[in-house]
């Protein structure tokens, strides 16, 4: 496509509105690259193709700010954005088949007077669960430098690694010999050209034979396992050492130690009822427990990471790529988020939370597991 697209001539062929591209032109994510005659944006070939980018992943439901992160990747060239894209829209159409396959099921036992059980209604979303956060973990979800440096140090000298819940690749050391393992497709689909090769498999059943790497890592990734301590013993059979990011779910390690499970979500202690405490998953492949302090800029956007950046959580993207909000139901995020922004708009939050303005990083409840 040599001839230049006027402004009118996108929007009409793209079926968004002038007021959209003026809008992506402004905040710097599309910005037609020339001019007409008259004086009017004109859109090139390439203009055109970021914009196509920038349409596909907000129809995948990711917001501008993180959009502009991908884009802007100069280590992704186009073919491999295409290929990225393309994964992620199949993921998105797989998803919306299943269920449209279990409602059509459902109709059918309805008319013949059955009726589903409820964990038969639910199992389709809860299989489902790191597939529909998924798509939002490259733009908030990155390696911080400082967690990374605990996590390395703790593999010690091991060469061959195998990270397992690896997701899109965060924490992987560059400078080993990885495998990763990762049951999401959605999650698989996202890891970078070149990353580690990634075997679809789950942390109770690995694929490996006994001692077969020098260690294996876990990055928050245990609250999603069906069996955590099953998970635990795999590793620790297949690896001859085990490092383990996870967190202290208990009431002095996080859950009133956190301003917001204490204050706004309470929700969150119901997520961790009848689940293995720390200290039991520590005893079951014989580790120490390290604590982790999580830095005020923390890179890494899991649930504690915003505790002195408390706008975050108003954010949705941010909120897509913590399983927690999604576990919590959306009344209960809604409420959270709601009391939260009027406590930030009145100063209750600021006078409540005082203390943590003067540091730089924060205990709470995050833990590395080392055996």
């Amino acid at each position: 496509m040599d001839e230049q697209l006027t402004v009118g001539r996108v929007a009409e062929l793209a079926g968004v509105s002038v007021r959209t591209l003026h809008h992506y032109d402004e905040i710097g994510l599309v910005q037609p690259s020339a001019r007409t005659a008259a004086g009017y944006r004109a859109y090139s070939a390439g203009d055109v193709e970021r914009l196509r980018e920038v349409l596909v992943y907000r129809r995948l439901g990711i917001g501008l700010r993180e959009i502009a992160d991908l884009v802007n990747d100069q280590a992704t060239d186009p073919v491999a954005h295409l290929r990225r894209l393309h994964t992620l829209l199949l993921e998105q159409r797989d998803r919306a088949a299943a269920l449209v396959t279990a409602i059509d099921t459902e109709l059918k036992e309805r008319a013949m007077g059955i009726r589903t059980t409820p964990e038969a209604q639910l199992k389709v979303f809860g299989a489902q669960l790191y597939e529909t956060i998924g798509s939002a973990y490259p733009a908030t979800r990155r390696t911080d430098p400082r967690i990374a440096a605990s996590i390395w140090g703790a593999l010690g000298d091991a060469r061959t690694v195998l990270n397992v819940g690896a997701g899109a690749g965060s924490y992987e050391p560059p400078d080993r010999d990885v495998t990763a393992v990762e049951p999401s497709a959605v999650m698989r689909a996202q890891r970078p050209a070149g990353a580690a090769r990634c075997v679809d498999a789950s942390a109770e059943s690995l694929p490996f034979e006994d001692q077969s790497f020098d260690a294996a890592m876990a990055v928050s990734t245990l609250h999603h396992w069906q069996d955590p301590i099953a998970g635990l013993r795999e590793l620790r059979r297949v690896a001859r050492r085990v490092v383990v990011f996870t967190f202290d779910a208990s009431d002095p390690g996080w859950r009133h130690r956190f301003w917001l499970t204490r204050d706004y979500l309470p929700e969150v202690a119901g997520l961790t009822a009848g689940r293995p405490s720390v200290d039991q998953l520590a005893r079951a492949i014989g580790a120490r427990m390290e604590p982790v302090l999580i830095p005020w800029d923390c890179a890494d956007g899991f649930f504690e990471a915003y505790w002195r950046r408390p706008e975050a959580y108003l954010d949705e993207p941010v909120r897509r790529a913590v399983s927690v909000w999604t576990r919590v139901g959306p009344e209960a995020e809604q409420r959270a988020v709601t009391s939260l922004r009027a406590d930030l708009s009145s100063g209750r939050w600021a006078e409540r939370n005082s203390e943590l303005v003067a540091l730089d990083a924060a205990e709470l409840g995050l833990r590395l597991l080392v055996a």
